[in-house]
């Protein structure tokens, strides 16, 4: 018993410790962006432009194949149980509310959490081991600036744009199922999914999206920062990475929806 104590003490003094690792890590990243540049560092533009493409950009064709399987797959499963009260037409909104709400930021989040939060600490990782973080704190070049700020600002850019995606191809993954199979007018679905949705919805969807992009961003360059032990490090630090992303995001998300529910947002 004694010992079940102290390994659920241990592990809750060692959760908290990173969390206030990431949360400095964080403050810093932001303190070299609006700060560094009256000190003389200015905004990396062009890396941050290039992990923006490697975040982003390469992300849109796995993350609209997997969304609109998902809209084909929602319309399906809301088409059988709305048959049986007579309401198909209520197919288009319900695929749409869904999708906007919480599949699109929710799914794409954890996809980046496995292509982009992965990618960046193991980047981040192997140049820890290889001493390269090292050599530009010799070069008087620190890394928080250098490297932590462009991933994290690429990353909160591009995530919101890649939801953004998500949803329009979701709902046309859903109105595929309409036209194909419910015998419903490309138009209909599309005017009863306008319908359906609000600013409101729209919103609330691309807030989580940033807020999970904060979520990746940081864990990924604390996880890689963090790294010891050579390649075996890396690997632990990536797959540590992709869990505790997935998990941080639906707690996040957990918390926002409570929110929205709570104010009626």
């Amino acid at each position: 018993m004694r010992e079940f104590a102290e390994n659920i003490g241990r592990g809750g003094i060692d959760t908290i410790r990173k969390l206030g690792g990431m949360g400095y890590l964080l403050m810093d990243a932001f303190r070299w962006t609006f700060i560094g540049p009256w000190q003389g560092y200015r905004f990396r533009w062009r890396a941050t432009f290039l992990q923006m493409v490697r975040v982003g950009v390469r992300s849109i064709p796995i993350t609209a194949l997997v969304l609109a399987v998902v809209g084909l797959i929602l319309a399906l499963q809301m088409a059988y149980v709305l048959k049986t009260f007579g309401v198909m037409q209520y197919v288009a909104t319900v695929v749409g509310i869904a999708t906007v709400r919480e599949l699109g930021p929710l799914l794409t989040a954890i996809l980046m959490s496995g292509y982009a939060g992965a990618a960046i600490a193991a980047e981040l990782g192997t140049m820890k081991v290889s001493e390269e973080i090292l050599a530009l704190e010799t070069s008087a070049l620190n890394p928080i600036w250098f490297l932590v700020v462009p991933r994290v600002f690429a990353t909160m850019i591009m995530i919101p744009a890649l939801t953004a995606i998500a949803n329009v191809v979701g709902v046309l993954g859903g109105m595929l199922v309409g036209t194909a199979v419910l015998d419903m007018s490309p138009g209909f679905y599309i005017d009863r999914t306008i319908e359906s949705l609000s600013n409101k919805d729209i919103i609330t969807g691309l807030l989580k999206s940033e807020a999970f992009a904060v979520v990746i961003s940081t864990i990924a360059c604390y996880q890689g920062l963090s790294v010891d032990g050579g390649a075996e490090g890396v690997g632990k630090a990536t797959t540590s990475t992709v869990v505790n992303c997935i998990v941080s995001i639906i707690v996040v998300d957990c918390i926002f929806t409570a929110m929205f529910y709570t104010y009626n947002l």
